[in-house]
């Protein structure tokens, strides 16, 4: 009987050394998965972060170059003139774009986000993030252009200069002409990726100089948000807020119509992963 004892005690103890030391195992594996865990909203924070980043500089890179050009051009006496402005404009939505657009994919246009969105492109949860970010940039280039030159009276807003109707039509079709060059060279073999910056920044370009004295040519609601809200002047900025949104929009049911399902068939989260990486 004693031995009985004994021997059952110890069973006991090697079940106890047992538990303590599964206990130990199952809290390492605990402590494993709660690092591993950490390091990777760690990285997914800091993979967005650097998206942010990427919109915020790259749209001011375009607010403090264009309008820029724009302030540098009156204050000359038109040493720059409505071309050179136009051609401003073009390049430096080329130069962006092939700086961060394996980044964030360059957008530096609410309307452009928004219409990738539509498209089934881009992912719902970066929406609102990247348009932060664009606004940012585009505050912090046209406060920079007002710091630099504090008595210009506009820094490069985007004003009319025809009818107000006629502004938003014509807003509306430039955008809808932008991002539909936008959607399909976006797209497609690789070699016509590796031009997309050329082609788009040829379009902005190109629109900047046959209806910026119209209209402003803003085609981007943070284009024209920055001066706007530094100059103060904001009664027509619903224009170019609501007519670049509506022509975006309005590019993306063409692009469905002519191209069909090819115009709209990536998987936002699979393109937007590919971007980060």
């Amino acid at each position: 009987m004693q031995k009985n004892i004994k021997g059952t005690s110890k069973n006991s103890d090697l079940l106890g050394k047992h538990g303590r030391t599964q206990k130990r195992s199952v809290q390492a594996v605990h402590e494993h998965s709660s690092t591993s865990a950490t390091a990777d909203k760690k990285t997914i924070f800091r993979g967005a972060f650097n998206l942010y980043l990427a919109e915020g500089l790259g749209t001011f890179m375009l607010v403090f170059a264009g309008t820029g050009a724009i302030v540098m051009n009156d204050l000359s006496g038109g040493a720059i003139s409505h071309a050179g402005i136009a051609i401003t404009f073009g390049l430096i939505v080329l130069a962006v774009i092939y700086t961060y657009g394996d980044i964030s994919g360059a957008h530096i246009n609410p309307a452009v986000t928004i219409a990738f969105w539509l498209a089934k492109r881009f992912p719902a949860q970066h929406v609102l993030p990247y348009i932060l970010a664009q606004s940012v940039g585009a505050i912090t280039g046209s406060l920079t252009i007002k710091i630099l030159f504090p008595d210009h009276q506009t820094l490069g807003a985007t004003l009319p200069n025809i009818g107000i109707w006629q502004v938003f039509i014509l807003e509306l079709l430039l955008t809808w002409w932008l991002m539909t060059t936008i959607l399909r060279v976006s797209q497609g073999a690789k070699e016509k990726g590796l031009v997309a910056g050329i082609v788009i920044g040829a379009v902005v370009g190109l629109e900047a100089m046959f209806a910026g004295p119209a209209s402003g040519a803003s085609m981007n609601p943070a284009r024209s948000l920055g001066p706007g809200l530094i100059s103060g002047n904001i009664e027509t900025l619903w224009l170019y807020i609501a007519a670049p949104i509506c022509g975006a929009g309005l590019a993306v049911i063409t692009c469905r119509w002519v191209s069909g399902d090819r115009c709209c068939s990536g998987n936002p989260q699979t393109e937007h992963e590919s971007i980060e990486n």
